[in-house]
Parts: structure tokens; sequence; C-alpha cells
């Protein structure tokens, strides 16, 4: 019977701290990029996941307007934004 436990406790092990060095932190960004995401609003200078810059000229529930440099407006995915630059909140402050 020890003989069993002694095999499978370095995997158990092994398991805990898989968990705690690559899925708990990867959860942890992927909740952060969502609630991000969420909470998007007009005016905030984003840059999306292929490198865009630009500014939120209109947002919805599934898509973002970006704005860019030469006035061209954009429409992309609202989950293809990958950071907020500069917030509109912070801006008007």
């Amino acid at each position: 019977m020890s003989g069993g436990l002694g095999t499978i406790l370095p995997l158990i092990l092994m398991f805990v701290l898989f968990y705690f060095l690559l899925i708990r932190p990867q959860q942890k960004r992927q909740k952060a990029v969502q609630q991000m995401q969420s909470d998007l609003k007009k005016g905030d200078k984003i840059v999306t996941i292929g490198g865009l810059h630009g500014f939120i000229d209109s947002i919805d529930e599934s898509k973002v307007v970006i704005k860019c440099g030469d006035g061209s407006r954009l429409t992309y995915d609202r989950n293809a934004i990958r950071e907020v630059t500069d917030s509109a909140k912070e801006a008007q402050a």
C-alpha cells in the first residue's frame, strides 16, 4: 500500500506546483483582461492586439469603433483590445 502512495505523491506535488506557477496566474491575467475590456469607454486611448493605436469613438456590447490619428474610424471586436494606455476618466481630471 505505501509503495503506491510513494509513487503518486510526487505526481500530486507536481500538479500542485503547476497549478500555483502556471494555471492560477494565467486565470488572474485572463480575469484582468476581461475586466479591462468590460470597463472600456468612449475616449479611452487603446492599443489592439494587432498593435493599432487609437481612441474609442463609440462602443457597444461586442464592437468598438476606434478613431485613428488621421481621423479614420475602424470597427473592431471588443475582445481585440489589448490594453488601455490612457483612460478617458484620467484625461478629464
